[in-house]
């Protein structure tokens, strides 16, 4: 999950000022995290410590009031008795990619990422959106091929995944539907050739910036197996110490070898 942190971490400058390119400084200064990573990391820590993906994900967010959520999510977040509101809106797929990484059979993944979606975003669009993302993370893990990734996202939840990141470019906005994002993201990775490529490219699509990085920003950490350590260390000294503790802990049981190993080193250890 630490590609999604570091693509929401890339991508929060351009929330507001969306650009239409590649070359653009990777940790701009005023970088940080937003809402995506304190509820994928709130994701995590349910799947870690098996409280509720509800308990885990109002008890992060209330710790970080200010990290950036939606006027609808506030409402939830604070409310003394939650429910979903029918949501079809992104934030179920930007924070879905620890159940990606964490279970080991293809419907265990749908299942828990619908669980993780429908304590908010209970719309068809919206467990579809977190399932897609969920799915792609749990295949790349699982060492598929971006054709053989392709092909399962399309057939199983109907999005148009032939296009490339120069088509879907010239033409696209804003957008913080799972419709209109989760496919965009999903061919970034797929039209990518590293880890930072693929964050390149979701950026540059001009759209929900740090939102897109970071759903691409998963996939693309499963596939590649890899994130530069310079990335890592970027994100580490942006992330409180609390959630850098339970990033720590997710990884110890869930890490792919490669990225504990460079955690390790981060860490001294």
């Amino acid at each position: 999950m630490l590609g999604a942190i570091a693509g929401d971490i890339i991508g929060s400058v351009y929330e507001r000022w969306p650009i239409k390119t590649k070359e653009f400084p990777l940790f701009d200064p005023q970088c940080s995290f937003t809402d995506d990573s304190v509820l994928t990391i709130a994701v995590a820590e349910a799947v870690v410590s098996g409280a509720s993906y509800e308990d885990s994900i109002r008890q992060f967010g209330r710790r970080y009031p200010n990290a950036g959520y939606g006027g609808s999510f506030i409402g939830w977040l604070f409310t003394d008795s939650p429910q979903p509101y029918n949501s079809w809106g992104n934030g179920s797929a930007m924070r879905v990619s620890p159940v990606g990484f964490a279970f080991d059979e293809e419907k265990t993944v749908l299942r828990e990422a619908k669980r993780s979606a429908e304590i908010t975003h209970n719309h068809a669009e919206g467990i579809k959106g977190a399932q897609a993302t969920a799915l792609a993370v749990f295949l790349a893990r699982r060492g598929a091929g971006k054709q053989f990734i392709q092909g399962q996202i399309e057939q199983l939840f109907g999005y148009d995944l032939s296009r490339t990141v120069d088509e879907i470019r010239p033409q696209y906005s804003f957008d913080i539907s799972c419709q209109g994002s989760v496919p965009e993201a999903i061919v970034a990775f797929l039209d990518s050739s590293s880890y930072e490529d693929a964050i390149r490219n979701a950026i540059s699509l001009g759209g929900d910036s740090d939102t897109l990085a970071c759903i691409t920003g998963g996939i693309a950490e499963a596939f590649y197996r890899e994130i530069p350590t310079s990335v890592l260390r970027e994100v580490k000294a942006r992330l409180t110490n609390d959630l850098w503790f339970s990033v720590s802990c997710f990884y110890r049981q869930y890490g792919i070898k490669e990225i504990v190993e460079q955690l390790e080193s981060l860490d001294g250890h």
